[in-house]
């Protein structure tokens, strides 16, 4: 794969966006929450996003100037309403809109309704852990995971995050899906034209497969059995049924459905740490037990123990360095895209990787 400076891409991405409607405020935010992802090493949730986010877009989809929406709001919750806007710029904004809330009251929560995939989850809890304040996030997504004992789908990947300051340096970033692996995985898996683990993925008929189509056609697991079920449906509740998106199999398709806009859900709670504890003992007692853990007796053969968060951060500061890699697919994608919408592809090669 080829290396690019992550700003040159960062504005080749603003300015395809801008093109589509977006406004550049809203251009670049989009821009650095995809940039970002691929920067932590998370390229499924990167800017290999651009083309179908783009395409939806033109299509009228999703609206490029859509207003965020206040309908209640309380001392310290909010029910927001995307107005079937870009999922990232509208949940960013209800970030934004949260934290003074929660240095008032000592937390704050929303619900985002009629909104759509909204990219890494890390994004959001990061810029909160730079405040100095815990966010908790989670959204609903399609339908690709059964209930555990089914075998049609009916949850998202329903992803959950949540990231702690430190003073290491680096937050403790934890992002991950109810399913056994986030789909991402699975139509990059099939893009290179490669099979998949066993492990990952039921066939349409209910049937272990290794095979990408089959997996998409059918369903990811649940990880960890019914515990990654109760969790799945712990974030539809809360991301789905309270904010009054869609629920379950009626959320759109991002990729498969050009009838409709998506209309998830998504809830966010942001502590401030300062209402709890002093930041610095916080700092202090959460730098001690990473320590611990980082101190615990090792296994054979494993160099050193991690924490949550420090290998994308290790990712983080080597793509900063050398460029963050892109496939052939993304690049001609891009290039794509420069040529219909009359941009110079900008983009110079740092390296190979």
């Amino acid at each position: 794969m080829e290396r690019f400076n992550p700003e040159r891409i960062k504005e080749l991405v603003a300015k395809i966006f801008e093109r589509t409607g977006v406004s550049e405020a809203d251009a670049l935010i989009l821009a650095e929450s995809l940039v970002e992802a691929d920067l932590q090493g998370t390229s499924t949730h990167g800017v290999s996003r651009v083309g179908i986010y783009s395409r939806r877009l033109r299509a009228g989809l999703i609206d490029p100037q859509a207003d965020l929406t206040i309908e209640k709001k309380w001392p310290a919750a909010l029910t927001v309403n995307a107005n079937n806007g870009l999922g990232q710029v509208q949940a960013y904004k209800t970030l934004q809109l949260l934290i003074p809330m929660a240095r008032e009251s000592g937390c704050a929560c929303a619900t985002i309704r009629n909104s759509q995939h909204f990219g890494a989850l890390s994004y959001f809890t990061n810029k909160a852990a730079a405040h100095d304040m815990i966010l908790l996030a989670m959204t609903n997504v399609e339908a690709c995971m059964a209930p555990a004992g089914a075998r049609s789908a009916f949850f998202g990947t329903n992803p959950l995050a949540i990231s702690f300051p430190t003073g290491k340096g680096y937050p403790i970033k934890i992002d991950l899906s109810t399913s056994v692996v986030a789909r991402g995985n699975i139509i990059a898996a099939q893009r290179r034209g490669e099979s998949i683990p066993p492990g990952w993925a039921l066939d349409p008929e209910g049937n272990p497969t290794t095979d990408p189509e089959k997996a998409l056609a059918g369903t990811v697991l649940t990880m960890a059995g019914h515990k990654g079920y109760a969790l799945a449906l712990m974030v539809e509740v809360l991301s789905g049924v309270l904010s009054g998106s869609d629920i379950g199999p009626a959320v759109g398709s991002l990729y498969k459905d050009f009838s409709r806009p998506q209309n998830t859900g998504h809830f966010f709670i942001l502590l401030h740490i300062a209402a709890f504890m002093d930041i610095a003992l916080f700092k202090e007692r959460i730098n001690v037990m990473v320590d611990q853990i980082k101190g615990c007796e090792r296994l054979p053969g494993v160099e050193e123990i991690l924490v949550p968060g420090e290998r994308s951060f290790g990712k983080t500061r080597e793509n900063r360095k050398l460029g963050i890699p892109l496939g052939e697919e993304t690049i001609s994608e891009f290039k794509a895209l420069c040529r219909e919408f009359g941009i110079p592809f900008s983009l110079a090669v740092l390296q190979k990787s």
